[in-house]
């Protein structure tokens, strides 16, 4: 079984880090509004990125390092930026 990491967009432009073994059910659940907290008032979403891991925690460790990230980061994840990643990762570090 596959578990995933993800990243949505909700309405207001805000992002929304998960993880879930079945992408499709828990999208649409937030996206009816069966699921309350976050996103609930921040309908209609968007899955703007996934990864699949093996394991439940892999994909909870993955929610959890994203949940941390700037709004820039998120960004640069959603746009596969990877270069852009590292830059701001180096600039955090750093404090610059």
């Amino acid at each position: 079984m596959d578990f995933y990491a993800c990243l949505l967009r909700c309405s207001d432009g805000s992002f929304y880090a998960g993880h879930t073994d079945n992408l499709d059910l828990r999208i649409a659940a937030r996206e009816q509004g069966e699921s309350s907290g976050y996103t609930a008032p921040r309908r209609h979403i968007a899955l703007v990125w996934s990864e699949s891991f093996g394991t439940r925690d892999e994909a909870l460790a993955a929610e959890r390092r994203i949940k941390g990230w700037s709004r820039t980061k998120k960004q640069a994840l959603v746009e596969g930026n990877w270069e852009r990643i590292k830059v701001l990762a180096r600039n955090r570090q750093t404090g610059g």
